[in-house]
């Protein structure tokens, strides 16, 4: 039989998506799942998106322009204008979702064996975006003490060598729920244009920054204007995972150009989506002020009713709808494993993500979870009783 690709062998498989096997054994055995392991928010999806979609007069759903339809870009530039972020709809090329417009920013500014620098823990398939790249990942730890906030500059200093190309934050963070302050954007701005770095920012839980604190995006730090590309994507701002519409953006005008070869080679974005996303954007500002409420009292009450059990410490997050809880295990594989398979508590039992998946450092994350409070306030509540009852039984606790 013939051998499949070193690079195929060495991808890492989805934290998020990995226990979908055990998770579907158990609901055959009846047991009642409550997934705070995906990003997946049971919030509706704007009427402004569907009608679009159901009303729009196709009659052949043809191939779009590479780097999207001209009108979404037009309308979209309006919306990033409305975040004091004045690009052109020549600044934008839409992709088929944020992973998209990840995989080619990595392609269009790596050579094989660059570095990048990456705080851990980070989004998960930037591990599997940067090995299709061939681009080696560089992760400086922030620590849960410090609820994840950045690292110091001296730290990414120490990390840059000949072959450092750039720097990738996320912002608000996923997994962590940090936001960024400006006075740390400013601090990365300084380096990235000390070393003249590219700096990729995945921004797109900027709706859900909670407590009054500001969004800071990359495209508002002055003097590095041709080293900055913003990653976006639609699916958690108007809950529209499934139709796979991203953005990448950048107002160098020479990655701009490469980026579209690119999107040339995978055609177009989804037209259907395109269309959905363009009418999204006149969403009313009341449809988002009840989703950030909503998922502020859910943050407030998963976090306090996380660290009221025994042996569990989690920070408070300030944006997107994640958290990384540190859990008195042995092992977040094992555990998150062993709740799908070996415990249920009246017949329920709860999904996570463990947490090693999220860092790039060996070893890391081994007592720690990341979840995603994106389910209702009861199924909530029902979940973190599942989660303390598990603690209690579960044979690898620590303490």
């Amino acid at each position: 039989m013939p051998k499949i690709s070193d690079k195929a062998v060495s991808m890492p498989a989805s934290p998020i998506r990995k226990l979908v096997p055990f998770a579907e054994a158990a609901k055959k055995r009846g047991v009642k799942i409550y997934h705070l392991n995906i990003g997946q928010p049971d919030i509706e999806t704007p009427d402004a998106f569907l009608n679009a979609v159901k009303t729009a007069p196709v009659k052949v759903l043809e191939y779009s322009h590479s780097a999207g339809n001209e009108s979404y870009r037009k309308k979209l530039s309006g919306y990033y204008k409305s975040y004091n972020i004045n690009i052109d709809f020549t600044d934008i090329i839409i992709t088929c979702g944020g992973s998209e417009a990840i995989s080619i920013a990595m392609q269009t500014c790596f050579n094989p064996g660059d570095e990048i620098i990456i705080p851990e823990p980070f989004y998960a398939n930037y591990n599997g975006f940067s090995r299709s790249a061939d681009v080696i990942v560089k992760p400086i730890p922030s620590s849960i003490e410090s609820g994840f906030a950045l690292p110091p500059i001296s730290q990414f200093e120490k990390l840059i060598t000949p072959k450092t190309k750039g720097i990738m934050i996320c912002n608000p963070g996923n997994p962590t729920g940090y936001l960024y302050t400006k006075a740390e954007l400013e601090a990365l701005r300084d380096l990235v244009k000390k070393y003249d770095l590219f700096l990729l920012s995945d921004e797109v839980y900027r709706e859900f920054c909670y407590d009054g604190k500001e969004y800071v995006s990359v495209m508002h730090l002055s003097g590095i204007e041709n080293n900055v590309i913003l990653l976006d994507s639609i699916s958690k701002r108007y809950s529209a995972c499934g139709a796979r519409i991203g953005a990448l953006i950048s107002k160098n005008k020479e990655v701009m150009a490469s980026a579209l070869k690119f999107a040339q080679a995978r055609l177009s974005p989804p037209s259907y989506g395109q269309i959905g996303a363009e009418g999204a954007l006149d969403t009313p500002q009341s449809y988002f002020d009840g989703v950030k409420k909503e998922y502020i009292a859910r943050r407030d009450f998963v976090i306090d009713a996380l660290n009221k059990i025994p042996g569990v410490f989690c920070p408070k997050p300030s944006g997107a709808f994640y958290c990384i809880a540190r859990l008195p295990i042995d092992n977040s594989d094992k555990f998150c494993q062993w709740l799908l398979e070996g415990f249920e508590h009246n017949k329920q039992t709860v999904m996570l993500a463990p947490a090693t998946g999220f860092y790039s450092t060996p070893g890391a994350g081994t007592n720690e979870v990341r979840i995603a409070y994106v389910l209702n306030l009861e199924d909530l509540n029902n979940a973190m009783i599942c989660l303390k009852e598990a603690l209690t039984k579960y044979p690898g606790r620590t303490n």
